[in-house]
C-alpha cells in the first residue's frame, strides 16, 4: 500500500478521512496524495474560454492553494510524504482519473451520508467513487483517532466472482493483522439453510491462506440491515464489501448494497470492485 489518495473539500469530514489516511500511511510508509477538485459554477472549460471569468478562476485556485498549504502543516501529517494536486474537473471523475494516473493503491474519503430524494436522484461524490473506482475505497464518517481494522467484517454471498476482490481484501487485512468475521446474510427473499451456507463459505475459503477468520450466518429482513446489525453485535472496527459498479437503470432499480452502506453506516466501510 504505497500510495493513498485523499480527496478534500476542506470540510470536517474530509479532515476525518485525512487523519485516518495519515495513520495508515505512517504504519505502512505510504505516500499521501492530497487532491482538491475545483468545480467552478460554469465548469472549467467554459470558464477558461470567457476572459471575464479568469479573475474568478484565479481567486478559487489561490484560495485552494492557501487551504492546501495550511492543511499540509497540520501536526498529524508531520514526517509523512505528502504531495498535493489541484485540478479543474468534476470531482468524482477527477478522483478516478488521478487515482489511475498515479497508480494509487487506496482511496480514503470522508462522507456525511445522504438520504431521501437527494440520495436517490443526486448521490454523493463518495458514492460515485465507490461505484466506479478500480482500487479499494475506504469511507470515513467520523473522527477516528486510533484507526483499526483488527475486528473486520466482510459480508458477501461468497460466489466465484468475489474471489478476485477478496484477494485484495486479504492483502489489506494482513496489513492490520485483522481478525476477519466473514458473514453471509440470510433474508426472507434469499434464504439458505445453515448447512448449505456453511458449505459455500468453507469451499470459498479453501483457496485462500488466511488463518484468522470465523464464519457467521446472520438472519435479517434485508442484506443492508443484516450487515449493520451484525457489525454492531460484534462491535466491528471496519465493514468490507464488494461492489459491482452498476450504472444507469440497472443501478436505479437494483441499487447497490455497498453504496447504501456508505451512506448509512456509522462505522468505516471499505469497498472492493468486482
Amino acid at each position: 500500500m504505497k500510495r493513498i489518495l485523499v480527496p478534500t473539500d476542506f470540510s470536517e469530514h474530509a479532515e476525518f478521512a485525512l487523519r485516518v489516511a495519515a495513520q495508515i500511511a505512517r504504519k505502512n510508509d505510504s505516500e499521501i496524495i492530497l487532491l482538491h477538485m475545483l468545480e467552478l459554477p460554469h465548469q472549467a472549460g467554459d470558464a477558461l474560454g470567457s476572459g471575464h471569468q479568469i479573475p474568478e478562476i484565479m481567486f478559487y485556485k489561490d484560495k485552494a492553494i492557501s487551504n492546501l498549504e495550511e492543511l499540509m502543516d497540520v501536526d498529524y501529517l508531520e514526517g509523512l510524504n505528502v504531495s498535493e494536486i489541484i485540478q479543474f474537473e468534476r470531482a468524482f471523475e477527477g478522483i478516478l482519473g488521478i487515482s489511475k494516473k498515479n497508480n494509487v493503491d487506496l482511496v480514503v474519503m470522508g462522507s456525511h451520508g445522504i438520504t431521501g430524494f437527494q440520495e436517490m436522484f443526486i448521490g454523493s461524490n463518495t458514492e460515485k467513487v465507490v461505484r466506479f473506482s478500480e482500487v479499494p475505497v475506504l469511507v470515513i464518517k467520523n473522527r477516528v483517532d486510533n484507526f483499526s481494522a483488527g475486528n473486520f467484517v466482510f459480508a458477501s454471498d461468497f460466489s466465484s466472482e468475489i474471489k478476485k476482490p477478496f484477494a485484495s481484501l486479504i492483502s489489506f487485512a494482513k496489513v492490520f493483522n485483522a481478525d476477519l468475521s466473514l458473514v453471509m446474510i440470510n433474508t426472507p427473499n434469499s434464504f439458505k439453510p445453515t448447512h448449505v451456507a456453511e458449505k459455500i463459505m468453507n469451499d470459498f475459503m479453501k483457496e485462500f491462506d488466511y488463518p484468522n477468520y470465523t464464519l457467521h450466518i446472520y438472519n435479517d429482513v434485508n442484506v443492508e440491515k443484516g450487515i449493520l446489525n451484525f457489525s454492531n453485535s460484534i462491535n466491528a472496527d471496519l465493514i468490507g464489501m464488494c461492489t459491482h459498479g452498476r450504472t444507469g437503470f440497472a443501478h436505479f432499480f437494483n441499487g447497490s448494497i455497498s453504496e447504501d452502506l456508505v451512506n448509512h453506516a456509522i462505522r468505516p466501510v471499505i469497498t472492493f470492485k468486482i
